[in-house]
């Protein structure tokens, strides 16, 4: 059995629904039922056959709605490793830093680059940080105080997950002074993420070694899952860059969170349209059962 969750950034009718069901059978895939979740909100589609082909056939569910395709084994995932900068909160910190120092086109334009993987992430990261150079260590403050806001959806999403029992990871490619405060004020288990190198209460222009970039998202998620004695399918990442696809591929549900092409390319579901709440209602729970 495979489950099709249709959840809506404006509203779902019953009308939508129906309309779902019968691609779903013009399709080939044998549906089964549908019930709401929250009505007019988010729907669960049960169908038998071929969920690649339901993918196809409900990429065009409705404007802005998000369609999760999964088997309905497991559906509850038990671990979750996510992405930070513009998965778990709405900013880019190393674009921000630089927009203090004057510099954030340029920055920005090789954190964009790097994120569609038409950059080596290890050697972007090196080189935007060396431009930062000599900026006051309490800079890092102001930007955390001024600029880091948390995803809409982000406090629920880990706060439900981890009230029913799994484990929440974040890991980034951004650095512990975001990271490590992120993690705690949203409610994560374990925060992994780079250490930028301070001398006389200035950056360095370095990043301590070794980097935490994409092998080491793929390997956490791995690690993890092995130490809680869970199977693949167990499991669930995150993540919109090019360095989230080594963990988004290994994972039991990959999702592209408003990804690049690459990641979108390389997941098993993609949220365009709804903030991570979606996500919730991917794993069946209702806004009812939801932890603030």
């Amino acid at each position: 059995m495979f489950i099709a969750t249709l959840v809506a950034a404006d509203r779902l009718s019953s009308d939508d629904l129906q309309e779902a069901q019968a691609a779903l059978a013009l399709a080939g895939c044998a549906p089964v039922d549908a019930a709401w979740l929250d009505e007019g909100q988010a729907a669960d589609l049960f169908f038998n056959l071929d969920p690649a082909g339901a993918r196809a056939a409900l990429a065009d569910a409705g404007q802005r709605v998000d369609v999760i395709v999964q088997p309905a084994a497991h559906r509850r995932k038990r671990l979750l490793v996510a992405d930070m900068d513009s998965t778990m909160i709405e900013i880019e910190c190393i674009d921000e830093l630089a927009d203090y120092a004057g510099i954030k086109p340029q920055v920005a334009e090789v954190t964009e680059r790097a994120m569609r993987g038409e950059l080596d992430f290890e050697a972007a990261l090196d080189a935007r940080v060396a431009l930062l150079k000599g900026m006051e260590a309490s800079v890092l403050d102001r930007c955390h105080a001024e600029r880091v806001r948390i995803m809409a959806g982000a406090r629920p999403l880990i706060r439900t997950m981890r009230a029913n029992g799994a484990r929440c990871v974040l890991v980034s490619g951004g650095f512990t002074h975001f990271a490590d405060r992120v993690a705690a004020e949203i409610g994560f288990d374990r925060a992994l993420s780079n250490v930028l190198e301070l001398g006389d209460g200035r950056l360095t222009g370095t990043v301590s070694r070794p980097i935490v970039g994409a092998q080491t998202k793929r390997e956490t998620l791995l690690a993890e899952a092995a130490a809680l004695g869970l199977s693949a399918q167990e499991t669930m990442a995150v993540g919109d860059g090019a360095n989230d696809v080594p963990m988004i591929e290994v994972a039991g549900l990959g999702v592209a969170y408003h990804g690049k092409e690459k990641v979108r390319a390389a997941a098993d579901a993609c949220v365009v349209h709804g903030d991570l709440s979606v996500l919730l209602y991917a794993q069946g729970y209702k806004c009812a059962e939801w932890a603030d």
